[in-house]
């Protein structure tokens, strides 16, 4: 059975469950077993159970993201120590492109990284299609290193009948529960999800004048809490917007309103985060026609629905 081990920004927990769950599979099948810091229990030493994990660890996933490679910790001790392990031959590391960042001259730029073609996973329009290829080619991995031709032993009667390990045991395949999501997780989702839709926009307005010369637009990141949008065609105008971070009652989510200058407290749709069973994600109040107010929408669904309420000034 093969040990995956995580490094990762804890920044970046939502994905990481994500993933893991995406892996479930090859645990079911006895090939892989996974550990992160947050299977540290309270009174151990952090940094003893952390690189006591990484020196037995088969496989380690880089999780990359601009948080990661800010993170001390995770670039300059776990990466460091993987990337040494990995051109000894005692373990193989696969960078796995969470966000947008620049990682092509780390030390791991020139191993080939997951999703495909090192696509971030935030910039697929279905996560789960990027953590299935991740899964995939961990998959791959475990069987070039040949570490899950070691099957679990079957177990054999001990003292008064006891079996020998509890890995050896029969056990449920239901051993998912539901996470718990503290006030600073959901405005961490809240922050991250209003950048990624910032950098949504900007591409998506620059896109859209590539493919439509006689149209221009205009984006401003006017501090971090706000953007407008403007598009013109032949000097027309023909839709605008401004996104911003605001809050509905005791809420904070996304406002969208289809005016520049609308005020605080102004909008015609607001994203709240709400917490799932294994992840937050964004819903939408209704208010706005244009659906999603059933849909529980990840960063890139949310982006999506508020391209989706700007471009249709345009297209009527």
């Amino acid at each position: 059975m093969a040990t995956i081990f995580f490094s990762y920004s804890h920044k970046d927990e939502v994905l990481r469950n994500e993933l893991e769950a995406h892996l479930a599979l090859l645990k079911h099948e006895g090939l892989v077993k996974a550990w992160h810091d947050r299977r540290i229990f309270a009174g151990d030493e952090v940094d003893d159970a952390i690189f006591c994990q990484l020196e037995t660890a088969d496989i380690i996933l880089l999780l990359v993201s601009s948080d990661f490679i800010n993170s001390a910790y995770c670039y300059s001790r776990e990466m460091a120590r993987a990337m040494e392990r990995h051109h000894a031959g005692q373990a193989r590391v696969i960078p796995v492109i969470l966000r947008h960042c620049d990682w092509s001259r780390a030390p791991f730029g020139k191993l080939l990284a997951a999703p495909r073609d090192g696509k971030p996973v935030a910039s697929w329009p279905d996560r789960d299609e990027a953590l299935a290829d991740v899964a995939r080619q961990v998959r791959q991995a475990v069987e070039a290193t040949g570490a899950a031709a070691a099957k679990p032993a079957k177990a054999s009667p001990g003292v008064s009948g006891r079996s020998t390990g509890a890995s050896s045991l029969p056990r449920s395949s239901n051993l998912r529960l539901k996470q718990e999501f503290t006030e600073k997780d959901a405005d961490d989702f809240l922050r991250l999800g209003f950048d990624f839709i910032c950098r949504f926009f900007e591409g998506s307005v620059q896109a859209i004048g590539e493919r439509n010369p006689d149209v221009t637009g205009t984006f401003d990141r006017i501090d971090s809490r706000r953007m407008a949008t403007v598009l013109y065609r032949s000097g027309r105008k023909i839709a605008e917007c401004s996104v911003r971070l605001d809050s509905l009652g005791h809420s904070k989510g996304v406002a969208f309103s289809y005016d520049l200058s609308a005020s605080l407290g102004s909008y015609n749709e607001m994203l709240i985060p709400e917490p799932g069973d294994q992840s937050l994600h964004f819903k939408a109040m209704g208010m706005a026609w244009g659906g999603g107010r059933d849909d529980h929408l990840s960063q890139e669904g949310a982006a999506e629905f508020l391209w989706e309420l700007f471009i249709k000034q345009a297209q009527s």
